[in-house]
């Protein structure tokens, strides 16, 4: 795979899942509220989309390894990557009860994360555990602070 495609999948990938949980758990604690969580997705899955395209660009042309054309794809992917996995998420939270829109997101989110970790742990020969575990560790993590948050935002601002 091109470097730059590789770049906007990586980034993409891992940055829409992790932020899009975070997002959909946070907000479920806090309001409960589907139109709430189908709103801020869409407009994440917008303009975090752009924001981590620029910073791929940014941080890509800081390189001075890369042509105008690599760079650009690496923008284009990341884009690309990070909306399409970002709106990934409104299937269960628009067709599922809330609560089991949470749960199938976060499987769908492990799922996501872990196929990807077993192709890079298969490029860098690597041990699959190690890679899955250190991702999967992250993302529970991820879950466990933004659900907290949106528990403590909940009772705080009722």
């Amino acid at each position: 795979m091109k470097h730059s495609l590789k770049t906007g999948l990586s980034f993409g990938l891992s940055s829409g899942v992790i932020t899009t949980l975070g997002l959909i758990i946070g907000l479920h604690a806090s309001t409960n509220s589907r139109s709430v969580i189908v709103g801020a997705i869409i407009i994440m899955a917008i303009s975090d989309a752009f924001s981590d395209a620029m910073g791929i660009h940014f941080s890509e042309e800081s390189e001075n390894k890369h042509c105008k054309r690599e760079i650009w794809e690496s923008t284009g992917a990341t884009f690309l990557c990070k909306f399409i996995f970002a709106m990934s998420f409104l299937i269960p939270v628009l067709f599922l009860n809330l609560f089991s829109a949470i749960v199938v997101s976060i499987m769908w989110g492990v799922f996501l994360l872990t196929i990807f970790s077993l192709y890079l742990a298969k490029e860098q020969k690597v041990s699959p555990k190690e890679v899955i575990l250190e991702h999967l560790v992250i993302i529970l993590v991820v879950i466990t602070l933004t659900h907290n948050v949106g528990l403590w935002m909940g009772r705080f601002f009722k």
